[in-house]
């Protein structure tokens, strides 16, 4: 019964929580941030090089072989063992999301980059799933373009009791200005 309640209580915290204009100005403060605040740590050598060298290891990589990665990760992710993502997590760039995270004081809830195909190149966390490619996250920044920003749904995370929004971005080189990448930032809206 104490499970039904606070279930309940939740959705009602949500719904009024979260009206359409609460909702609306959360799009604003969560654009905002992609905007002003994003870029002044985004594009630094480390994640743009790992994204470089990553984008020409997967260029050509059969979408079959990329699905089986992903099938890997999943059931890695309640393994003892998990190769590919020690690997991914062992990465200059898995070690600067996480001090990124740990230093937004508690903005930020996790943290992943994706490469041109859509496949996790480094993150704050484990993911449940390795490839992105066929979900809104990438398909709304990387294929969108350069200014691409896209604001997910306001959830509650069960585990820590918040509301939180993932905010996506696409990465651009800086040389070329082409799009390489896009990060997803999960944003504790409470913080925000």
């Amino acid at each position: 019964m104490k499970q039904i309640y606070t279930a309940f209580a939740a959705t009602l915290l949500f719904l009024t929580a979260f009206s359409p204009v609460s909702a609306h100005q959360h799009d604003l403060a969560l654009t905002s941030l992609a905007q002003n605040n994003l870029p002044k740590w985004l594009y630094n050598p480390v994640t743009v090089d790992q994204l470089k060298a990553q984008n020409t290891k997967t260029k050509d990589m059969p979408e079959a072989e990329i699905i089986a990665l992903d099938n890997q990760w999943r059931e890695e992710v309640n393994a003892s063992s998990q190769p590919l993502i020690t690997e991914v997590l062992g990465t200059p760039l898995s070690a600067y999301l996480k001090q990124v995270k740990a230093d937004s004081q508690g903005l930020f809830t996790e943290i992943f980059v994706m490469d041109a195909r859509g496949m996790n190149v480094g993150q704050s966390d484990v993911t449940s799933d390795y490839w992105q490619g066929d979900e809104a996250k990438w398909q709304k920044t990387f294929l969108e373009g350069p200014q691409a920003i896209h604001v997910g749904d306001i959830d509650l995370d069960e585990s820590t009791q918040q509301f939180q929004s993932q905010l996506s971005v696409s990465i651009v080189d800086p040389a070329s200005g082409s799009v390489i990448g896009s990060i997803t930032v999960g944003v504790n809206l409470d913080a925000l």
